[in-house]
């Protein structure tokens, strides 16, 4: 039976990102998020609007977005409750967060020179993908309490690393979903996807007729600057 409730919150699942981006003093900060969803070689993410990634997305206008896989949720937890804000923030203070200047040393990720991009990424996740800012928009804007508190980017990806352990065999730039196990939140809690579970009727469509026109930008870009 259905009844009506009112959850806190509604992380009913989304995959756990790692972004990186740099501090004003050149310095890498690495922060996991998990408010994202992507349509093409776009996406949307929701950041707190007092952290130190969502200042140094705004003034530098990139980032990196890694996503760890499924086996990595313990290196993720590291830094769940930490901020490369000095002082921490208040909000962030009364949840139990701690400032820490090295991330990428405390989560045990390796930072890796990034293409197009100024940050760094994060070697070992298992996907990289360095993205440049295209707009910001506010969040309940007509609330006088959460106004303000939360910022949203969109983000369009100028680069995909993708390992090649979890590419489809006998394709060039397919992710095989069988080899490719995301770090999932819901709830406050990880979890990891399970398998298959049938075919679905959208896979009779192929993945090349969503190209998006971003990729080609993307080339030309690289093209232009090589």
């Amino acid at each position: 039976m259905h009844h009506t409730h009112e959850p806190a919150i509604l992380y009913f699942g989304t995959p756990v990102v790692l972004l990186s981006t740099l501090n004003a003093d050149g310095s890498p900060n690495l922060a996991p998020m998990s408010s994202v969803f992507w349509l093409g070689w776009r996406c949307m993410i929701g950041l707190d609007a007092s952290s130190r990634t969502t200042e140094n997305i705004r003034r530098t206008g990139q980032c990196v977005m890694n996503l760890p896989s499924a086996d990595q949720a313990a290196h993720v937890d590291r830094i769940a409750l930490t901020t490369g804000s000095d002082p921490v923030p208040s909000r962030k203070r009364q949840r139990g967060y701690r400032f820490e200047a090295n991330k990428f040393g405390c989560a045990g990720f390796t930072p890796a020179p990034s293409e197009a991009v100024a940050p760094p990424r994060a070697l070992e996740c298992p996907v990289h993908l360095e993205a440049t800012l295209e707009g910001e928009h506010g969040l309940a804007q007509s609330d006088l309490y959460l106004k303000g508190a939360v910022v949203s980017f969109e983000l369009r990806i100028l680069r995909a690393h993708i390992d090649d352990a979890i590419m489809m065999d006998g394709e060039a730039n397919r992710v095989d979903p069988d080899k490719w196990r995301p770090l999932i939140m819901s709830f406050q809690k990880f979890y990891g996807l399970g398998p298959q579970l049938q075919p679905s009727r959208l896979a009779s469509v192929p993945e090349a007729a969503y190209r998006s026109p971003d990729i080609d930008r993307a080339r030309a870009a690289l093209a232009r600057a090589g």
